[in-house]
């Protein structure tokens, strides 16, 4: 099962975007497709965050399009929504302990320990903070001309 982070979803919203189109479409062929796939719950919350920010944007998301894009996904026949259960506590005390990371960075730690506790295959993510995390194999869907598994 395949999960998608934040910015992946932010980019695939905001048609300001570079990496609109493509992020678009490998959204949508996850939302269309049949196969099951998930959906963080700190990534759908940071995904409204981000794009109602104005210190962010311009010209931001306004509330109601941003619940109206969150809804579309969470309503796609095989999200699963990804959400702290008992095995949660231990996969992310053992990626902080082997990544040391602190700080702000916790939060990369949560997104990738849910991932890790619910079996995830694979995240689809732009940022390489997540190489930080092992147990956890990432993807980029966007690099062009690379091959889009990072590990």
């Amino acid at each position: 099962m395949i999960a998608v982070d934040t910015n992946i979803l932010v980019y695939s919203h905001r048609s300001d975007s570079p990496f609109h189109d493509r992020a678009q479409r490998v959204v949508r062929q996850l939302v269309e497709g049949g196969t099951r796939w998930a959906l963080p719950w700190p990534c759908v919350h940071e995904f409204i965050a981000n794009v109602t920010n104005a210190r962010i944007y311009k010209a931001p998301t306004p509330l109601e399009l941003a619940l109206d894009q969150a809804r579309q996904w969470l309503g796609s026949p095989e999200v699963r929504l990804l959400a702290e259960e008992e095995a949660y506590w231990d996969a992310l005390a053992a990626l902080l302990q082997s990544s040391q990371v602190t700080g702000a960075k916790v939060h990369d730690a949560r997104i990738a320990a849910l991932c890790i506790s619910h079996g995830v295959s694979e995240l689809w993510t732009a940022d390489r903070d997540f190489n930080r995390f092992a147990a956890l194999r990432t993807a980029n869907p966007l690099a062009e001309g690379a091959p889009r598994r990072s590990r």
